[in-house]
């Protein structure tokens, strides 16, 4: 009886955990999309930049 108890709790655990880890990675996924349009348009400014110099 109490195994089965033990597996129920152990399940629900589980199951949070990967919703945690889930939106873990969805936040990692968000960050790296911002600084990657972040980083082109600093190169696109740096490449503007350039342009007027020359």
């Amino acid at each position: 009886m109490q195994s089965e108890s033990t597996a129920g709790a152990d399940s629900k655990q589980d199951i949070g955990l990967d919703e945690e880890l889930a939106d873990v990675l969805i936040a990692i996924s968000v960050i790296s999309k911002r600084l990657a349009r972040k980083l082109t348009e600093q190169k696109q400014a740096n490449k503007e930049g350039e342009n007027k110099h020359e």
